[in-house]
């Protein structure tokens, strides 16, 4: 997750994707900007609509879990976005929107039925 540009809270990663790169592409690439981080996207949590606040549209967004594999020193956004690990609950804690706390208990129920893996979930402010 990551706070929000004028520091009102908390997000997940999200952005479009430009027209020579797969969504997959795009939520590894959002997530290297906005939080510095580089792995593996995993498969498709989910969708859900959401309604933007800027221009009162609606836009369905797709949730990929990312298997981190590198923290970098240094990324796009570092002097707007602090990167910070913390435990599933106090990211469920922290979450703003109905979705996005779906989308964690997703990722716990798909972890809980894995072979055992770190259940750690990144947060930047």
């Amino acid at each position: 997750m990551s706070a929000q540009r004028k520091g009102k809270g908390m997000l997940f990663p999200k952005g479009g994707w430009e027209s020579d790169e797969s969504i997959k592409e795009a939520a590894l690439r959002e997530s290297m900007e906005e939080a510095g981080v580089l792995g593996t996207v995993e498969g498709v949590l989910g969708k859900w609509c959401f309604k933007s606040k800027g221009n009162d549209a609606y836009y369905e967004g797709c949730m990929f879990p990312l298997l981190v594999k590198e923290e970098l020193d240094v990324w796009p956004e570092k002097d707007i976005r602090q990167r910070v690990w913390m435990s599933v609950s106090k990211a469920k804690e922290i979450c703003q929107y109905t979705w996005m706390k779906e989308a964690l208990d997703l990722l716990v129920g798909r972890l809980e039925s894995a072979p055992k893996v770190n259940l750690r979930t990144y947060f930047y402010l």
